[in-house]
């Protein structure tokens, strides 16, 4: 059984926190309305070629959407990336309580996993979280901080592969 990648949109493959109005190279802009914005709609960076490396990954990895985005990043991220529908972890509580100062998702994650190895690509991953889950579970797991002023980058898509590859 190969290990899951678990994705997050905003940071990795959104890079939302770059400078505004300085669109990063590569990426496109799309607007976009999910699930709550009602008033404008929300500004996304994606880069094409983000999803040539995920499906590359594909081959090492079970690619799981885990976003606030839940199955909405089917819809609004996975087609402009050419990626096919992905399964998503569905938090069973958003942005609540969390263990020992670990960010909110970790939990869940941890839940979701089952015991399974993982890979998690986050902008929100410290080494609390790293510490929360090298106490809990049982198998290898690789939290990869990713920049929400950058995305996801060569570095990430090769530390992620050797990461695998090792296993």
């Amino acid at each position: 059984m190969k290990p899951l990648l678990l994705i997050d949109v905003d940071g990795p493959l959104n890079p939302y926190a770059a400078k505004p109005h300085r669109r990063p190279p590569g990426y496109t802009t799309h607007r976009m309305r999910p699930t709550g914005f009602t008033d404008r709609p929300l500004r996304v960076w994606l880069n094409p070629g983000h999803g040539a490396g995920l499906l590359a990954l594909a081959e090492l990895y079970e690619l799981v959407w885990a976003t606030t985005w839940k199955d909405e990043a089917n819809d609004w991220i996975g087609p402009h990336l050419g990626l096919p529908r992905l399964p998503y972890v569905d938090w069973p509580e958003m942005h609540g309580w969390a263990p020992r100062g670990t960010f909110w998702k970790t939990q869940y994650v941890l839940e979701y996993a089952a015991g399974r190895p993982f890979a998690w690509i986050d902008d929100d991953v410290t080494d609390l979280d790293r510490a929360y889950v090298d106490q809990r579970h049982p198998a290898h797991a690789l939290l990869r901080y990713v920049d929400e002023r950058v995305g996801l980058t060569g570095e990430d898509f090769d530390a992620l592969a050797r990461w695998a590859q090792g296993l």
